[in-house]
């Protein structure tokens, strides 16, 4: 019996459609000055906000944005700013309510990361400054965090 069962259950399908860049900034409001004054002893001070959404666009197909600003102080000036918005266009179907959750707000993020972070990367030098490489993200940990709020805002 169980084989019939599993017989029956849908095709889980995921696949890559396309990961395109959205939309990507870079700021460095006091050039060249930041130039003159800091460079020597470049100790920044980084904030990085991470953000994502998804939507579906058609039948078992999603687009999943990921939303990175960093922003990179030296002292109390802003050395400059990076947002990028990376997006991924997803198949996918055969998923319950929830693993499609955890698809959407975790794994294609995890997909995703990885070009917005080359992305930022290249920006930044390309502004003149030294290479910033952001960390891996476990967006596991975040999508679980969302969940425990969205609970708890429910719940009050």
């Amino acid at each position: 019996m169980a084989d019939n069962a599993q017989g029956n259950a849908p095709q889980q399908i995921f696949e890559i459609k396309n990961i395109y860049l959205k939309d990507a900034s870079f700021e460095s409001p006091d050039a060249p000055q930041v130039f003159m004054r800091h460079m020597r002893q470049f100790q920044p001070a980084i904030t990085v906000d991470l953000d994502t959404e998804a939507q579906q666009v058609a039948d078992n197909v999603y687009d999943v944005e990921l939303r990175i600003t960093t922003t990179v102080k030296l002292g109390d000036e802003v050395a400059y700013l990076v947002e990028v918005k990376q997006g991924g266009i997803f198949g996918i179907a055969g998923y319950d309510e929830t693993q499609l959750g955890q698809l959407l707000g975790a794994y294609c993020p995890t997909v995703i990361f990885p070009y917005a972070r080359e992305v930022i990367s290249d920006l930044v030098v390309k502004g003149g400054f030294p290479q910033l490489l952001l960390a891996p993200v476990n967006f596991d940990a975040l999508y679980m965090q969302k969940l425990q709020q969205a609970q708890q805002g429910g719940a009050q």
